[in-house]
């Protein structure tokens, strides 16, 4: 029997993540991740055929940990839409070289915003959305998708280093924009 492989695919991908958090998805390969294993390079090519297919699977562990952090709604100081919006636009803040990956990078599987709002990923916070407003799912996909644009706006002007966070300002301006789409979602249905 073989002995058992020390390196193992998790433990590559942590490390890749971690990478990524602190340089930078950019800074994905090979030697880096072995670096960080201290290791050889040997293990990361054995479980990973390209640097590629590396990034791709830590693009989708990222995924997992953002939408996680979504969800993580302790303060709902206003409710859920406000906090969501929050959240995504804390996440660039203490996340910056993660969000870039995630939003910046090309490596979505989902072309543009309008492909993601179907995607099984989104589900759970639309149906979040969804009881919170009470509203259809049609109606919440819409208030959806001008609160993402919304945060989506300040998160990368935030994550780029181009503005300082007021999170007082911010809750302001995405509470106007919930309220907007809201009142607007409900004056097309009279």
């Amino acid at each position: 029997m073989p002995p058992k492989a020390k390196i193992t695919k998790d433990m590559i991908l942590d490390a890749a993540m971690e990478i990524a958090r602190e340089e930078g998805a950019e800074n994905i390969n090979a030697r880096t991740v072995s670096e960080k294993l201290h290791c050889s390079t040997q293990p990361v090519m054995y479980h990973f055929a390209t640097i590629e297919e590396l990034k791709k699977a830590v693009y989708a562990k990222v995924d997992v940990y953002h939408s996680e952090y979504l969800m993580n709604m302790e303060r709902q100081q206003k409710g859920v839409m406000l906090e969501m919006g929050l959240n995504y636009i804390r996440f660039a803040i203490e996340e910056p070289n993660l969000f870039r990956f995630l939003f910046q990078s090309g490596f979505a599987v989902e072309n543009s915003l309008l492909e993601m709002i179907d995607s099984e990923e989104l589900k759970p916070i639309l149906s979040v959305m969804q009881e919170a407003m009470g509203m259809n799912t049609e109606q919440t996909k819409e208030v959806f998708l001008t609160i993402a644009m919304f945060a989506h706006g300040y998160a990368s002007i935030i994550a780029n280093n181009s503005l300082e966070y007021d999170e007082a300002l911010v809750a302001a301006h995405l509470e106007r924009a919930y309220r907007g789409a809201v009142l607007a979602i409900r004056e097309e249905t009279k």
